[in-house]
């Protein structure tokens, strides 16, 4: 079974999924994470977002696995470096790259494919699993999900400078060539603004349990 759940950069689907895999005993994917991985890689490379050849070059051999439920790169938990400052400066137009993200859904194919999983993104839903057995969309404003990131406290940012890179990240997401951001018509959406994370858990793990006493899955 597979429960895809797309939406914009801070819109909590990253908590969530990983909420909802760890009740249901599923596999939890973030492709986020996978493109935020290739991103460090490249720039570890000492590579910019605006060479696409040699990003993927970098991209092509890179071992990305869950362990544990957390994502290695090279078998190096890195985690704790993804949503670092340079990492989020670049991976908007590294994430764009169209055969980067051949690659990237490959790899989201290959983890998920073979089991139960919940699945999150920007395309989800609509390229990488547009058969899943259940979809959502989560959406908030540009200020509530930029507040959410900066009360993380990973990017060292302001909340001004945070604010500019989600939506810098809005555009690009959306205007992509391959994989733009978008709802699918059989998503279920949920706007979570003004909602706290228990409340959009309480609201996603409801409505998965009714669609799937309703489709019997």
């Amino acid at each position: 079974m597979i429960i895809a759940i797309d939406g914009p950069a801070g819109s909590g689907k990253s908590t969530i999924a990983r909420m909802v895999a760890e009740n249901l005993g599923f596999t939890y994917v973030n492709s986020g994470a996978i493109y935020r991985a290739m991103t460090l890689r490249a720039l570890r490379h000492g590579l910019g977002a605006g060479e696409v050849d040699a990003v993927l070059a970098s991209s092509e051999d890179a071992r990305i696995e869950y362990e544990e439920g957390r994502l290695t790169l090279d078998g190096e938990s890195v985690e704790g470096e993804l949503r670092s400052g340079p990492v989020d400066a670049v991976v908007a137009q590294v994430s764009a790259i169209p055969e980067l993200r051949t690659l990237v859904n490959r790899i989201v194919r290959r983890i998920a494919g073979s089991t139960d999983a919940v699945v999150e993104g920007r395309d989800m839903t609509t390229v990488v699993f547009p058969d899943a057995d259940i979809k959502f969309y989560l959406d908030a404003s540009a200020e509530a999900r930029a507040a959410r990131r900066f009360e993380q406290g990973t990017s060292g940012a302001s909340l001004g400078e945070i604010t500019k890179n989600i939506e810098m990240r809005d555009t690009i997401d959306k205007a992509k060539s391959v994989g733009a951001l978008k709802i699918a018509p059989d998503a279920e959406y949920l706007d979570s603004s003004h909602l706290t994370i228990q409340e959009v858990y309480d609201k996603v793990y409801a409505k998965i349990l009714q669609l799937r006493e309703h489709y019997g899955c």
